[in-house]
Order: C-alpha cells, then sequence, then structure tokens
C-alpha cells in the first residue's frame, strides 16, 4: 500500500451527504472572490482538441493523451485535453479580451499515465485562468503580485470555511514564503526536490517556489515543466504545509508565459525544436497572441485542503486500484 497513506485515527469529520455540501460551499465561494481580484470571465471550454493543432498539454512530454476517433469525421482522431495551458491564450485573442482582463474556466481532464496514490488522480479537476498583460509587465514584480492576490483568496476562502464548520481551524499563515528552485537546492543540496518542498513547506506553512522547469548548478531539474507555455524564468507554484498527511500540497501552479525568445530557446533545451511549427507555437513566434498569465487551481485539491479530507478520492469521483479502495474502506476512508 505505498500509495495510500491513511492519518493514524484519521475519522472524516462530514458524511459524504455533508460533503457534497461542503464541496459545493468551497467551490462557490473560491471561484467568485478569484474571478472578481482577478477581474476573470467565466468561458466554456474544450474538453477535448484536434491533436494537430498542438493546443493539447505535452505536461512532461511522456505522458499519452486520451484519444479517439470521430465516426462523422472518418475516425480523425481527437485527445482529450491534459490541462489548458495553452487554449487560454488563443482564446483570450479570439474572445477579443483586453489587456488587465482575462478568463477563467472549469477544465475536466483525464491523465491516464498518473501514478495515483492521497493527493493524486487520473481525473484532473480545477480552475484553469488566463489574464492578458503588457509586454512590460512581463516580470518577476508581476508574478509575485499575482501569487500574492491568489494566495490571499486562498486564506480569506480558509476564514470563510471556519465560520461554516467549528472542525476547521485557520493554519494558513499571513504571508507567503517565495524562494527560487536554486535557493531551494543551495538550502538543501543533500535532498530531492520534493523533500525541499516538504521542508520548506513545514517551515513557512505557505510558500510559492519560483523557477521551475530549468536546469539547476547541480545539474538537474526540480521538476519538469512543457517548454511551450510557461516561461521557465516566471513561472510558480503555490505549495501549502498539510498537517492531515504532513506533507507538501501544491494547489496552484501558474507563469508569466513563454513570448517568442522563451519558446526557442526552450524548445531547444527540451529536445523539441520541431514544435515550433505547430500552429499554436508558430502564432507565439510571430507574435500574433497576447503576452499573458495564467495557471491552474486544483479543485479537488483545494476542496481535500479545506475540508481536512485524506484522500483526493473523497472529494471526486474517479477509478482506483481495487486494493487501495478495500484497505481505505477498512479505515473509514470512503472512495467516491
Amino acid at each position: 500500500m505505498e500509495n495510500l497513506n491513511i492519518p493514524k485515527n484519521y475519522e472524516s469529520a462530514l458524511s459524504l451527504h455533508d460533503t457534497q455540501i461542503g464541496i459545493k460551499t468551497v467551490k462557490d465561494f473560491f471561484q467568485t472572490l478569484l474571478a472578481e481580484r482577478l477581474n476573470l470571465l467565466r468561458v466554456s471550454a474544450p474538453l477535448f482538441v484536434d491533436p494537430a493543432s498542438g493546443l493539447n498539454d505535452n505536461l512532461n512530454g511522456i505522458e499519452r493523451p486520451v484519444a479517439f476517433g470521430i465516426k462523422e469525421q472518418d475516425d480523425y482522431e481527437a485527445e482529450i485535453v491534459q490541462s489548458l495551458a495553452k487554449w487560454k491564450r488563443y482564446a483570450l485573442k479570439k474572445y477579443g479580451f483586453q489587456p488587465g482582463e482575462g478568463l477563467y474556466t472549469d477544465m475536466s481532464a483525464i491523465r491516464r499515465d498518473e501514478v495515483t496514490d492521497n493527493i493524486h488522480s487520473i481525473y484532473v479537476d480545477q480552475w484553469d485562468w488566463e489574464k492578458i498583460i503588457t509586454k512590460e509587465e512581463r516580470s518577476l514584480d508581476t508574478l509575485k503580485d499575482i501569487v500574492r492576490i491568489v494566495y490571499k483568496v486562498l486564506r480569506k476562502t480558509e476564514k470563510f470555511m471556519s465560520i461554516q464548520y467549528d472542525y476547521i481551524e485557520e493554519i494558513l499563515p499571513h504571508d507567503i514564503f517565495f524562494v527560487t528552485t536554486q535557493e531551494l537546492e543551495t538550502m538543501f543540496p543533500d535532498n530531492t526536490p520534493k523533500e525541499r518542498e516538504y521542508y520548506i513547506a513545514k517551515a513557512k506553512g505557505a510558500v510559492c517556489i519560483m523557477q521551475i522547469g530549468d536546469i539547476l548548478e547541480s545539474g538537474e531539474r526540480h521538476d519538469g515543466r512543457a517548454p511551450d507555455y510557461d516561461d521557465w524564468s516566471l513561472n510558480a507554484d503555490i505549495v501549502v504545509y498539510y498537517p492531515v498527511l504532513d506533507i507538501a500540497l501544491e494547489l496552484s501552479s501558474m507563469g508569466i508565459r513563454v513570448d517568442k525568445e522563451a519558446l526557442l530557446s526552450q524548445l531547444e533545451k527540451a529536445g523539441c525544436p520541431e514544435r515550433a511549427q505547430l500552429p499554436f507555437q508558430k502564432a507565439i513566434i510571430e507574435e500574433k497572441l497576447p503576452f499573458t498569465i495564467g495557471g491552474g487551481i486544483g479543485q479537488s485539491r483545494i476542496c481535500m485542503f479545506f475540508l481536512r479530507k485524506a484522500h483526493i478520492g473523497e472529494v471526486q469521483c474517479s477509478l482506483w486500484p481495487e486494493d487501495i479502495m478495500a484497505e481505505a474502506e477498512s479505515h473509514g476512508v470512503h472512495l467516491l
């Protein structure tokens, strides 16, 4: 059961029925406040895309997207999205958004190669958001300002939930701590990236880990990042300490998106310069798309965090190995 962590003496404070009410309470409050603070309009988004468009998220480049043939179109193959990181930037232009304006959407994805555990599922649900910025705003200061806004929405959501439910206590610190992946490596040179995240999250409560994707001084990467949406020098993850599982829990991944220079450089570093010929990537190189900042915020992750659940399967419906389901059930962890 190496992929299942059952906290000692864990017992859900909410029944299955009341958990559904709690999920809606978290989602309604959080997304309304996020849209208000970032000036975002909710839009419709695709469940699947044309693989030839280059719009699907390649993640780390090794995950296999789920695909299917469309009967009416002579079995032309479509791909279930793995995220909407690229589509959002295209949509901002198509829908006529202006600088300072943005969009958000409910994104549902299937990642069939995901290794599942307490916080990972093959079903991914998140709020994907994207906002137009100017070329001058492509800076670390802009990234930090947006991170602080998102983090404040997280804190206000926790405060709201603590009022609704007596068993929920506020644990997020007032301020989020900023650190780069290289600074983390310097702090903890003998530890793995995940161990570094755990140590800094436990020490600070909430951290913004910046500059993910490029090679560090050790010759290793902190983590993989697709080369054609985030600028690796201007991206970040929001990670919090989660005492229920004694882990570092990533709640959001975001970044200022690549411009022409960053895209070509990162495609070379990732060993896939041929992607520059795909329609979406060509549009960036030809400067036909707006400069943007955006990210994804895990819906099930924040529901799990704010409702103090031990397993993501307690707040979302997915498929789990039979032995995991049986073991979880025997400890009172009811997977949906």
